[in-house]
């Protein structure tokens, strides 16, 4: 194992970068596609299954995990690689996306936040300082900042208050992380550029942020409501200005479009619960669109998902069953959509690497977007 933090950057097409992050716990190939483990698992896999698909890392949810089981358990197994029995990096986010998402039950002070736990209704505080207390007990090679994520629609003001804010609690975080020496066990801090929509928002943001100092940045505020021309648009604007030499992760998107757009715009990770979920309502991505599972056309249907699809499932089943699974409610058909899904999400990761290295990413991306776009699968 490695003992540092590094991101090397091996060749560009356009914007578009693929490269490698370096962690403790094994090397990230990047473009990269994380995986949600909310609870300390991704929904449905064992981790031998997840190293299986090629997935280099996974995200685990600080916000939860405070809550059940409690930072304290997972540290006594020494973190969560130990208590999800998963060797390769982890990413912990910061808990300030899923606190936006309580809404009017979270109150904002600069102090931190207090809201009442979804699941029993106890009061809760969560600071910059405490997030990074949980994140250290919870040993990710990759932490987040704990911030303020900024409402959509919101005004020009709100916004910068909501910005301001966040970069007050970055520089804390800044320094909770560390005084608490994770940097001495090789560990990352990530800051979040917010800003909404609003271009000079999102530069101020950014210049906060770089005069704190941090190992990678990352997008957040966005998937949040906004319109794809919005989210292009802020790519477009602030991942030019992003240092060359950190990585860059652009939070909780999305699609597979959306995906190939924010690559080709400059962006390096991603996350989204978008395979798992989908695939435990029977929806399944192919080349040429979504497919429903649940249409009764599939009933008698010998095809795989896709043809030519490697997945386990595609191997190994037919549509017939699974939308058979599905009916009858078994577990069983979560599992093999879920996965088919991250198959699909990470075998896409693999081939835009390939066509960067290739530098033949705008055809593939021309070609993918129109076979998508032109779907002719029926989701109805």
């Amino acid at each position: 194992m490695t003992s540092a933090f590094g991101f090397e950057l091996l060749s560009t097409s356009g914007a578009a970068r693929r490269g490698r992050i370096q962690t403790a716990h094994g090397d990230i190939e990047t473009p990269a596609f994380m995986p949600v483990g909310t609870y300390g698992t991704v929904k449905a896999m064992t981790p031998e299954e997840l190293e299986q698909l090629g997935a280099d890392i996974v995200l685990g949810n600080t916000f939860h995990l405070m809550l059940r089981p409690g930072s304290e358990v997972i540290r006594e197994h020494g973190g969560l690689h130990g208590f999800m029995h998963w060797q390769r990096p982890i990413l912990t986010d910061s808990g300030g996306f899923q606190v936006w998402s309580l809404g009017s039950r979270t109150q904002v002070r600069e102090e931190g936040v207090e809201f009442n736990a979804p699941k029993d209704g106890s009061k809760i505080f969560l600071s910059p300082e405490v997030s990074m207390e949980v994140q250290c007990h919870l040993g990710g090679d990759i932490q987040m900042v704990f911030d303020e994520c900024t409402r959509y629609p919101a005004t020009p003001k709100e916004t910068q208050q909501s910005m301001e804010l966040s970069l007050r609690w970055a520089r804390r975080c800044r320094t909770a992380f560390d005084e608490l020496g994770n940097s001495n066990d090789g560990r990352a801090l990530f800051g979040i550029v917010q800003g909404g929509v609003y271009p000079k928002l999102r530069a101020d943001s950014l210049g906060g942020l770089l005069e704190i100092g941090f190992d990678g940045l990352a997008l957040g505020g966005l998937s949040v409501g906004e319109t794809r021309e919005e989210r292009d648009a802020v790519l477009e604007h602030i991942a030019p200005e992003m240092p060359v030499e950190w990585p860059r992760y652009l939070m909780g998107v999305g699609t597979p479009i959306d995906i190939l757009d924010a690559v080709c715009r400059g962006m390096d990770m991603f996350d989204c619960v978008m395979p798992t979920r989908h695939g435990r309502n029977g929806y399944l991505f192919t080349e040429t669109g979504t497919l429903r599972i649940r249409n009764a056309r599939f009933r008698n249907d010998l095809e795989p998902i896709q043809p030519g699809c490697e997945c386990y499932t595609c191997r190994n089943y037919s549509r017939a069953y699974l939308r058979h699974l599905d009916e009858c409610g078994e577990i069983l058909g979560s599992r093999l959509n879920t996965i088919h899904n991250l198959y699909f999400y990470l075998q896409l990761m693999s081939r835009i690497r390939s066509a960067i290295e290739g530098e033949f990413l705008d055809a593939f991306a021309r070609q993918f977007r129109q076979q998508q776009e032109n779907s002719t699968v029926s989701v109805a």
